[in-house]
């Protein structure tokens, strides 16, 4: 499946797939934070390797290196800033790649948490919701797995860059 510049269109190809995303949408930011870190911690061993095979995490240095010097409070924020689509130098740097890129971040702040990463607070508990998006997700295939983080991922972070019309859309076409 490729990725889509295209941030309207979602990959959740399946009506199972299409409710998953929308259940993680009905979610609240702390929640959809708190659900990626459960998906990773649960689902990590057949969702870490496609990310990290597909993903170029050298386009993102700031999400990497920059982002693990920062204080607990201001990664959260980032984090925070990137699911809400906020127009930020981290949120830009976000959506400014790919899926699996985006994938790939999650991923990587997920295993770092509670070393470089700010972690889930100890006391926390996973509400009913998370819970059973959790379980909804688990249900899926492995394809249909990646569908639904491709499409979540993607549907965060801030970009104004916009789709290309089409030939149908312009009634021109291409000129080399």
């Amino acid at each position: 499946m490729t990725a889509s510049y295209d941030k309207t269109i979602s990959q959740a190809q399946s009506n199972e797939t299409q409710k998953v995303v929308d259940a993680f949408n009905g979610l609240d930011t702390d929640a959809k934070l708190a659900w990626f870190y459960f998906v990773y911690k649960k689902m990590g061993d057949s969702v870490t390797p496609a990310a990290p095979a597909a993903a170029e995490p050298e386009l993102t240095p700031i999400l990497f290196g920059d982002y693990f010097e920062l204080s607990d409070e201001q990664q959260l924020a980032i984090m925070r800033d990137i699911v809400n689509r906020k127009d930020t130098e981290y949120s830009r740097a976000y959506g400014a790649v790919k899926e699996n890129n985006q994938l790939f971040v999650w991923y990587a702040w997920a295993v770092a948490m509670g070393d470089t990463v700010v972690d889930l607070p100890g006391n926390y508990q996973a509400t009913k919701a998370i819970n059973d998006l959790l379980s909804q997700i688990e249900e899926l295939d492995f394809e249909e797995q990646m569908s639904v983080l491709r499409t979540i991922a993607g549907e965060m972070g801030y970009t104004d860059v916009k789709p290309i019309a089409t030939q149908a859309e312009t009634g021109k076409t291409s000129s080399l």
